[in-house]
């Protein structure tokens, strides 16, 4: 088994096909897209596929430490994490294969309309992963 991260992203990534912002939704269709989501990992439950998933809310500060009782807090001058990821769900596969088809479900989750959003995720392997011989062919390497 192979543990990796979905990861949804608010922007950064390329459009969806359904491309209307969750803030122009319905109540009726952000209903309808949490609960594709909650039984998307029920399914992934029962299957011994799922180990964790969140939605993130947008607010977030950067901390760094600077010294001893000293850890400021910074909004930086970088990409904002909180502007980026709007949540993630961790699978556990037994190929990377497996991995892309149900990241792919994931992916058709109901959005404006009740249409699927084809909402492009990002799919990363746990670096404490060892690649398989399918993986490498992927990995550029």
């Amino acid at each position: 088994m192979a543990k990796y991260l979905l990861l949804k992203h608010y922007r950064g990534a390329p459009a969806p096909a359904n491309d209307v912002p969750m803030e122009k939704w319905t109540p009726e269709e952000i209903s309808a897209h949490v609960q594709y989501m909650r039984d998307f990992a029920e399914r992934l439950e029962k299957s011994g596929e799922f180990v964790d998933g969140q939605a993130l809310a947008p607010e977030g500060t950067w901390v760094r430490y600077d010294g001893e009782g000293r850890p400021p807090v910074t909004d930086g001058p970088f990409a904002e994490t909180k502007d980026l990821i709007a949540g993630w769900m961790v699978i556990d596969v037994d190929t990377y294969e497996r991995a892309l088809e149900l990241a792919g479900e994931l992916s058709a989750a109901p959005g404006a309309g009740g249409r699927p959003i084809h909402e492009w995720l990002e799919l990363r392997p746990f670096y404490a992963t060892s690649p398989t011989a399918t993986d490498d062919c992927h990995a550029g390497g």
